[in-house]
């Protein structure tokens, strides 16, 4: 039988039926009960976990909820089994496991197929994710990780930066990507490949280096290291160790 736990303020009610939350309320559901360590500051729930308060709503197997002064006062949450989170700001994540804080929001996604979204950023990998939603800092960790957002994709086993607000809408402001076997970044007009790659969206420069090779349209050009502009997508391209550029051209015109 499901157990409905209604916190609010220092009072706990629980009760075997469903009961409406108000405004400033945390609703906690569960199939195994709660667990409460008074002097630790965190309480334990198990099996079907359902928490729902103003800024999220968490399901997963295993909680466990640390409480600043009291029950209702959730500031992290240590997650696992299944588990999704919906903010009230509009992100969804999805995961073996989540932890994140209500106070700095952070929040950490682990295990296979996880993924965050929130709003034009789609991220997702096999291993790690982990967001700073107050100062935009971002960074996966993992094979197969990918990040994608307006007009670019990115992959690669490292994927490091930050997003900022630009009119309501988040965009990159910096990146770093790095991947043992080629890490690649696809625009609507090019498709990048290196070993390592830096964005840097104040000067509006990518810079690509080891094994790099741009395909733009028809053209296919490889070398060490690589600089575009992002503004006028101009680009130059060379190579190390007295290597030739390579360049590939095809007549595309029928």
């Amino acid at each position: 039988m499901k157990k409905l736990f209604i916190i609010t303020f220092l009072i706990l009610f629980i009760s075997n039926k469903t009961t409406a939350r108000d405004i400033g309320q945390t609703e906690i559901t569960t199939e195994d009960g709660i667990e409460v360590f008074q002097i630790e500051k965190y309480y334990l729930l198990k099996k079907n976990v359902i928490i729902i308060s103003d800024d999220f709503k968490l399901n997963a197997d295993k909680v466990k909820a640390y409480f600043e002064k009291d029950l209702y006062d959730i500031i992290k949450i240590e997650s696992e089994g299944s588990v999704e989170l919906k903010s009230s700001k509009g992100l969804i994540a999805k995961g073996e496991k989540i932890n994140f804080s209500t106070k700095s929001e952070d929040i950490i996604v682990l295990g296979e197929n996880s993924s965050l979204i929130y709003k034009e950023i789609n991220m997702s990998s096999n291993e790690q994710i982990k967001v700073n939603n107050q100062n935009g800092e971002f960074n996966l960790r993992g094979k197969n990780s990918i990040l994608k957002s307006n007009n670019i994709q990115i992959y690669g086993s490292l994927i490091d930066g930050k997003y900022i607000k630009v009119n309501e809408t988040n965009e990159i402001e910096t990146l770093y990507v790095e991947d043992e076997n080629q890490s690649n970044i696809i625009t609507d007009t090019s498709n990048m490949f290196a070993t390592k790659v830096i964005y840097n969206k104040k000067e509006n420069i990518i810079e690509l280096f080891e094994n790099v090779k741009i395909i733009r349209g028809g053209e296919i050009i490889t070398g060490d290291y690589a600089k575009m502009d992002t503004l006028n997508e101009t680009y130059k391209i060379k190579s190390n160790n007295n290597q030739k550029v390579k360049a590939l051209i095809t007549n595309t015109n029928e």
